[in-house]
This record gives structure tokens, C-alpha cells and sequence, in this order.
């Protein structure tokens, strides 16, 4: 009915920062309340957000002025967090992963559907102007028919600049479970849902030092394989190769590369919201950077939310909870593959989210109308 959607936060730890910011921006969303387990953490945010009021977390699922509860508690927690938020009657929207395994994802979203309430996840990075334009040049035919994709994301590891790094080397942690919902989460965007994978990982080493911090020196085990690849097989026929490594230094490659019958694109890291995208048609002498051609101009975290308030009620929003769990069943069973050495069906589907026509908040639209 043309009113913002009230949102409450459950967990302010660092990533709150930037919704906070992005909110200030987006007229669809009204924040309301914040809660943390460390109450003066949620009252720190309150004491500097107008209109906001910090409260236990019990209280904030039973506020009957939230509409909407964003979960920013670790991944261990999501599906608590959410199912309680559910069952207060509220929509959900949470950080990546949806939830620590498929199996207690597929609990969150069947609470939902009983409810009537709707589920969203990060990431929304897909929504941004860098996934989106490729997008828009896939759809346009710019390189034909995609045949096949890489996907490459290496560094050496997280305990060189996290000081509790331990999460990351545990199971539910690894460069997979990781990073891979930005990678597998934008190759269904630009490719379509996955029905097969094969997978292969190892490590190479069994504890990690850390760099810096209080704990700087301190050794951690590793419970998890560090080194990750992955072969997927959409339904479009399209193959795509996951390469995520902690084990790794450095690669030149590009973070998504496509390939279709008549060109190649390279595509931003999907991290991250914008960047340039880089076509090579066949014939051509040289790659040209595509003009900015879709997605939310200037955009970042708390975006899906604002996409998830204007989808029309009955419609799956774009950074939805089905794109999560597919997202999560791919990466959870290319685990599954390298430990069985066999390939691993999908049994989630997913249809491809709509694409972003190039959209320019209000605000900015103003200003490019001053100058």
C-alpha cells in the first residue's frame, strides 16, 4: 500500500554497518528496532539511528510493529533465529548462508510457506549493476548460446587478517560454504538452475597460524577441505567450474568468466554490487567494456530487502529464500561428491530470477538532473 516495510535486526556485529547505511537511502525501509545478545551493542545502534529502539531479541520477535525480522547472527543460528521470527508471523531476511545445512534450510522455508510469510537471503550483490548488465547482455544474445563458465576465488587463507579465524577451517566453514554463495548464487542468475555436480577437494595443510590480533601466533586446526572444485551442470546444458581455494596465493583469472557460441563476457567479482563487464565477440580484435546496462545503480547490502518490499505479493523475490537453498543444496553436495567420487543429482529447482532494469534511486536521480 505504498508504506515502508517496518524491519527489525537481530544481531549487530560488523556487518550491520553496511545496512545501516544503505537504509538511510532506501524509502521502502523503516528500521525500527535492533537486538543482540550483547544488549549495549543493540543500543549503541539505537543511540545512532533516529526512530530506532533496542530491544532484547524476544522482544523484538514479539514487536508487533516489525514486519520484517533481518537476521545477521552467525550462520550456526539462522534457522533458529528465523523459525522463532516465523512463528511470531514475521518475513525473514537473512545473511548467507540461509542456513547451516539444506536440511534446516528446507525447515525455514516450509515454517514460511505454512505461514504465509515470505523469506529472503543474501546474497543481493546479484541485484547490482555488474551481475545484472551481463545479465542483460546474455539475455540481449551478445555471445550466443552460453556453453560453459568458470568461477575462480583463491587467497591464501582468512587467518592472516582475521583474529578468530577458527569458524573457517571447522565444517560449515571452508572457501566453499564461504564464498560460494556469491558465485553459485550469480551463476544461476546469469546461467539458470543446476541439476548435476561433481566435485573434487583436499587441503593441504592440518592447522593455520594467526596473523594478527590477541590471538596473533596461535595455532587453529583444520577440519575442512581448503581447496574446492566443482562441476556444474545446468539444466540449460550450460557447464560451470568452481575453483575455491584457501590454499592458493593468487590468480590472474578472471572471478566469472562465459562463454558462449559467439563471444565471451567476463563479469565483476560477485562480491561486490558493480564493476565492469568485458565482452569479446567473435571476429573482434579486442575486448570492449560494456556500458552500465542493468541492476540498481549505486546499490549495496539491504538492496534485497528493498526488492523483496516492492515484489508483488505471490511472486518469489529475486534474493529469495528458493534461490538460497538451491544455491546451498549445489554447494553442500559438491561435498558430498568429492567425498564420494561420484556425480550428485540436484533436487531443488529454481527459476531464474527476473532481471533488474537499470534503476536509479531518487536521490541520485535529483542530483544527475542538477548537474
Amino acid at each position: 500500500m505504498g508504506k515502508p516495510l517496518k524491519v527489525g535486526i537481530v544481531g549487530c556485529g560488523a556487518i550491520i554497518a553496511q545496512y545501516l547505511t544503505n537504509f538511510r537511502r532506501l524509502d521502502q525501509i523503516q528500521l525500527v528496532a535492533v537486538a543482540d545478545l550483547d544488549p549495549a551493542r543493540a543500543q549503541a545502534v539505537a543511540d545512532d539511528y533516529d526512530g530506532v529502539r533496542a530491544l532484547s531479541v524476544e522482544e523484538l520477535l514479539a514487536a508487533e510493529d516489525v514486519d520484517l525480522v533481518l537476521n545477521l547472527t552467525i550462520p550456526a543460528a539462522h534457522a533458529d533465529v528465523a523459525l522463532k521470527a516465523i512463528a511470531a508471523g514475521k518475513s525473514v531476511y537473512g545473511e548467507k548462508p540461509l542456513a547451516a545445512t539444506t536440511e534446516e534450510a528446507r525447515t525455514v522455508l516450509e515454517a514460511a510457506r505454512e505461514a504465509g510469510v515470505v523469506v529472503g537471503c543474501a546474497p543481493d550483490t546479484v541485484l547490482g549493476t555488474g551481475i545484472q548488465t551481463a545479465r542483460k547482455a546474455i539475455d540481449d544474445g551478445l555471445i550466443g548460446a552460453p556453453v560453459s563458465a568458470s568461477a575462480t576465488m583463491v587467497t591464501p587463507g582468512h587467518e592472516r587478517w582475521h583474529p578468530n579465524p577458527d569458524f573457517y577451517y571447522q565444517p560449515g566453514g571452508g572457501p566453499l560454504l564461504d564464498m560460494g554463495p556469491y558465485y553459485v548464487t550469480a551463476l544461476v542468475t546469469l546461467l539458470g538452475p543446476v541439476v548435476s555436480v561433481m566435485g573434487a577437494a583436499s587441503h593441504t595443510r592440518n592447522e593455520r597460524t594467526i596473523g594478527s590480533g590477541p590471538r596473533q601466533g596461535e595455532k587453529v586446526p583444520v577440519n575442512i577441505d581448503s581447496h574446492v572444485t566443482g562441476v556444474l551442470m545446468h539444466a540449460s546444458g550450460a557447464l560451470s567450474t568452481l575453483f575455491m581455494s584457501f590454499d592458493a596465493v593468487k590468480s590472474k583469472s578472471p572471478n566469472i568468466e562465459i562463454h558462449g557460441e559467439r563471444g565471451s563476457l567476463v563479469v565483476p567479482d560477485p562480491n561486490h554490487f558493480d564493476g565492469d563487464v568485458q565482452l569479446f565477440r567473435l571476429g573482434a580484435e579486442d575486448w570492449e567494456t560494456l556500458p552500465v546496462s542493468a541492476g540498481y545503480v549505486d546499490s549495496g547490502r539491504g538492496f534485497g530487502i528493498a526488492d523483496l518490499a516492492a515484489t508483488p505479493e505471490g511472486k518469489e523475490p529475486r534474493a529469495g529464500g528458493a534461490l538460497a537453498y538451491h544455491a546451498l543444496e549445489v554447494m553442500e553436495s559438491i561435498l558430498e561428491s568429492a567425498h564420494k567420487g561420484t556425480a550428485v543429482a540436484i533436487h531443488s529447482t529454481v527459476e531464474r530470477p527476473r532481471s533488474v532494469e537499470l534503476t536509479v534511486l531518487a536521490e541520485q536521480a535529483d542530483a544527475l538532473q542538477s548537474k
